[in-house]
């Protein structure tokens, strides 16, 4: 029950972060990210908005950091509006699955075919409520394997997605 209402704390902590954050840059912006984007190159835009991609091309600087470890992979969460959020994943685990379940950003059930995910940072999406799913992404394709047997490779980046 304790871990339970820690996960909450987090999610409502992380919440209000993001709240903040976004408070202040439509406030403080200066529209320098839009001017970037309009001059069409990915890297002006990334140093206006003082994004940088790591030597691996990995995780943003911006992204919320959670756990602790040797491995480290950029996870992104994709709500049913489009909008995104970022992580930064360090863990010691093998794979992506034990990974996000270890800093409690994704919730399931587990079947014959392994862990189905129903809720990813927060967020559920009920297939037979709503006819949505948490669809698993690596390197922006439609993944060959579920989260809990995809081992975490270095440089790759890992998503969930609700879709329809």
């Amino acid at each position: 029950m304790k871990m339970r209402n820690d996960k909450k704390l987090l999610s409502f902590i992380l919440c209000m972060v993001l709240i903040v954050a976004a408070a202040l840059c439509t406030n403080g912006c200066n529209g320098s990210a839009d001017k970037a984007a309009d001059s069409g190159t990915e890297a002006d835009a990334q140093a206006q908005t003082g994004e940088a991609a790591g030597s691996d091309g990995g995780a943003a600087v911006d992204a919320d950091v959670l756990g602790e470890g040797e491995r480290i992979f950029t996870f992104t969460v994709t709500d049913q509006d489009g909008s995104d959020t970022v992580f930064e994943i360090h863990t010691d685990k093998e794979t992506v699955g034990e990974a996000l379940l270890e800093v409690g950003l994704i919730e399931g059930e587990e079947s014959e075919y392994g862990l189905f995910v129903k809720t990813v940072n927060g967020i559920t999406a009920d297939y037979d409520k709503d006819g949505v799913y948490w669809a698993f992404y690596v390197n922006d394709e439609y993944a060959q394997s579920g989260v809990d047997s995809t081992t975490i490779t270095e440089g790759a980046a890992y998503a969930f997605k609700v879709e329809k």
